[in-house]
């Protein structure tokens, strides 16, 4: 089966990209994005045919995210593929904009557009206050040709239950498949307890790394020796940017939290394999592949009780669900405390991964939902 890919940008590496870069690799699939910085993604998309067809910034920076959406959307909203393919399989949005002039699409989905719908009000609280009309016409434009491409998409492939929640409310389809991104679990393993817990995630308002924060320094008043590492890739965008100095303030006020950006795959497993636990705070995350690395890693997850983590940790067996950072602060201290449940929590977060998030699990189903598309 010949699949082409669609995929917003390859600029960070994150949980989407390392999924679009696993299926590019099974398919030998060539990928069409609107912006491509192979310094800072990963470097085995320099062995794939990336073609880059333009949506780079647009030159508004007081509001340049919502136009840079829509000069990335707008690209492949006007495109008409001259190549052959069985297939076209977009990725994080608006990519499955690609629909507008294609047929045969389908789209794998990390989430509908989050400044879009659940998160419009959110990132409209962080506007000044002359920002905050053009962001509204700007996302006004981006839902309209949202659901005009959605609804003649012929097949939706969601990352969770709650990306597929997510896409009925806002889009008006209720058949989505589900689907979560499988793991390399033999790449992780676990080299002891080394007294410090870590968040490995994009750094991003969404993200939550503050929470972390907070819960690290409430821990940290009933618990000495232990340090908090929080790493991840920063977007030049002055949005993410902003937020990254933000904590980067935040973190100085204990002298045992750091912050990594910009680290190696292998850095990252690192990180996990001497981890006490792993923490994990996003606001409703899409789905998340950290809790599958950390599980992967035979450490504990302390995550957030929202979105896609609810799905992936089993509460007091393979990681603790929270509220707020004081409970998260309290698992913390479960976890330092009593070194027998945290080995048993690794172990059952290991053998949950291996029997439910394997890649080989995800192409079997994968492939159905590809041909069925092809044969539409």
């Amino acid at each position: 089966m010949k699949v082409l890919m669609a995929q917003a940008n390859l600029t960070l590496k994150g949980g989407a990209e390392k999924v679009v870069l696993k299926i590019a690799q099974h398919y030998r699939a060539k990928i069409i994005t609107a912006e491509y910085d192979p310094e800072n993604t990963f470097p085995e998309f320099g062995k794939l045919d990336v073609e880059v067809i333009g949506g780079n910034r647009t030159g508004f920076p007081a509001y340049g995210r919502v136009f840079q959406g829509l000069k990335y959307g707008l690209g492949f909203y006007n495109m008409h593929v001259d190549s052959d393919y069985d297939v076209i399989n977009a990725h994080i949005a608006p990519s499955h904009w690609i629909r507008n002039n294609n047929k045969r699409v389908l789209w794998y989905c990390h989430t509908p557009l989050r400044d879009a719908y659940d998160m419009y009000r959110f990132r409209m609280s962080m506007k000044k206050f002359y920002q905050k009309p053009v962001h509204f016409l700007g996302i006004k434009a981006v839902k309209y040709l949202d659901r005009k491409v959605v609804k003649n998409i012929e097949g939706i492939v969601a990352n969770s239950a709650n990306t597929k929640a997510r896409i009925e409310k806002y889009l008006g389809r209720n058949d989505a498949k589900v689907l979560g991104g499988g793991i390399d679990y033999e790449l992780y393993r676990n080299l002891g307890d080394h007294s410090y817990f870590v968040y490995p995630s994009r750094i991003s308002p969404n993200k939550n790394q503050e929470m972390a924060i907070r819960a690290f320094e409430e821990f940290s008043k009933h618990k000495k020796g232990y340090k908090l590492l929080i790493i991840g890739a920063v977007s030049k965008d002055k949005f993410y940017s902003d937020y990254y100095n933000r904590i980067k303030e935040m973190a100085k006020r204990n002298r045992d939290i750091s912050i990594m950006t910009n680290v190696s795959e292998k850095e990252f497993r690192n990180a996990y394999s001497k981890a006490t636990a792993v923490l994990y705070p996003p606001l409703d995350e899409d789905y998340g592949l950290v809790p599958l690395e950390a599980m992967a890693s035979s450490k504990p997850v302390i995550a957030l009780d929202q979105g896609g983590p609810r799905e992936t940790i089993i509460d007091g067996k393979t990681g603790f669900l929270v509220k707020d950072a004081h409970s998260m602060s309290n698992a913390m201290l479960r976890v330092a405390n009593n070194e027998k449940l945290t080995k048993n929590m690794g172990k059952l977060g290991r053998e949950r991964v291996m029997k439910n998030y394997s890649w080989e699990h995800f192409f079997r189903e994968f492939d159905k939902y590809l041909k069925a598309v092809a044969e539409a």
